[in-house]
């Protein structure tokens, strides 16, 4: 879980969203997070303390002093202590007080003493979101490092647009995992960032049919997973594919056709540390795509195709000395002749070799046995095992071959 044993400060202003404020504070707390909760007097008019405090298990702070014993509490204590401060719902008041320094209250106070990462997630009126004073405080805010969580722009049940209203709590929470995940620097991809391609890609004939392949996508997804574990934010170009996925690390992008992964992946990979090619792509389209379903006839129906761009090699002319560019094969024949010839061409780092002659690998399923070939033709053979171990495989060779290679820093 990423925030367990975080520390976490969460501030409660007025706001009719402050029920979800409950939402948050139990989505931190089931992943392992010691939260603190700081209301303001207003907040105290929508949501009681004791429902905070019976969720986070330790008093809700609102007032400098104690009430009952008259104990001071200190909010340069409170802003040393967190590892994250999250004002939500911020009130347009609330915000205007945090940019202008106006100090008269514990959360506000706090906010000013804060060394952490503070997150803001405004929620009030479509006219207040929208007033020039607001939208100017949101942006000095941002400006000196607060992570702004935009409202929802979704449809009320009023048919009303949603835009400011407060963002939803699961998504809340999200940002602040994918800060925490993007913040650790013990793990040994941390900081950087790789582009994984997976899955196959649908060449349209008409609207209800295309020219495709059987890829599940499950091994470049449990790649791109096994990258995101270590640290590294992965994006994730996806052809079509039954699989989800919810890593803070992993940034999805999904696509159809050949071209579009090739866009995509031209224009992300200039900013990547390296790529893994492991999509199933066409390698050919159809010359034409029909306006309206083709209807059966008596008569053959010929079909016209064209070379898709190799996206490959395209990234391989691409390459920068510091960037690692992983390919693959899938053979049926001269397996090795083949992927030996791929590596070249392609100018990779590494290619790693699918064969469909061994039972229970290949396409569709959950295991697999590859080879990993070298610049140098060094084959390292490896046996049949679940493609989330031979992830583990492949990330590692990455690793390795950085550790050899200085000129390769992913």
């Amino acid at each position: 879980m990423m925030l367990k044993g975080k520390k976490i400060i969460l501030g409660v202003t007025g706001s009719i969203a402050a029920y979800k404020a409950a939402i948050i504070l139990r989505l931190l707390v089931k992943q392992g997070a010691d939260v603190q909760v700081l209301i303001t007097a207003a907040g105290k008019e929508f949501i009681t303390p004791l429902t905070l405090s019976a969720l986070s298990g330790k008093p809700v702070l609102s007032e400098f002093f104690g009430t009952k014993d008259g104990s001071w509490h200190s909010h340069v204590d409170l802003g040393l202590w967190a590892d994250a401060m999250l004002i939500a719902p911020a009130t347009a008041a609330t915000m205007g007080k945090m940019v202008n320094g106006i100090a008269d209250n514990l959360l506000i106070t706090t906010y000013l003493s804060a060394r952490c990462k503070v997150f803001i997630a405004p929620a009030m009126d479509l006219d207040m979101f929208q007033h020039p004073s607001t939208a100017k405080n949101i942006e000095i805010l941002a400006g000196r490092g607060c992570e702004i969580i935009e409202p929802g722009t979704g449809e009320l049940a009023s048919g009303l647009s949603g835009k400011g209203r407060m963002e939803e709590p699961e998504a809340i929470v999200g940002q602040l995992e994918s800060y925490f995940a993007l913040s650790d620097k013990s793990k040994p991809l941390s900081g950087k960032r790789l582009l994984v391609t997976a899955g196959p890609t649908y060449e349209a004939i008409d609207p209800v049919r295309f020219v495709g392949n059987y890829s599940s996508g499950k091994m470049g997804f449990a790649i791109a997973g096994e990258l995101a574990r270590r640290g590294a934010y992965v994006d994730l170009i996806s052809g079509p594919v039954h699989i989800t996925v919810s890593h803070p690390l992993i940034n999805r992008i999904d696509v159809n056709s050949a071209i579009e992964m090739y866009n995509e992946c031209v224009a992300r990979f200039p900013s990547s540390d390296g790529a893994v090619m492991s999509a199933a792509v066409s390698d050919f389209r159809p010359q034409e795509v029909a306006e309206y379903k083709i209807k059966r006839s008596g008569d053959n129906m010929l079909l016209n195709l064209v070379p898709n761009p190799d996206i490959a090699a395209e990234l391989g002319k691409m390459k920068r000395p510091n960037q690692l560019l992983v390919g693959f094969a899938l053979e049926t024949n001269n397996e090795v002749a083949n992927a030996q010839k791929k590596l070249e061409s392609k100018n990779l780092d590494f290619i790693v070799l699918n064969s469909l002659a061994e039972k229970g690998a290949g396409f569709m399923s959950d295991t697999n046995k590859i080879s990993i070939i070298s610049r140098k033709n060094k084959i390292d053979e490896f046996p049949l095992k679940a493609k989330a171990l031979v992830a583990g495989d492949i990330v590692d060779y990455m690793e390795n071959l950085m550790i050899r290679n200085q000129g390769h820093t992913l």
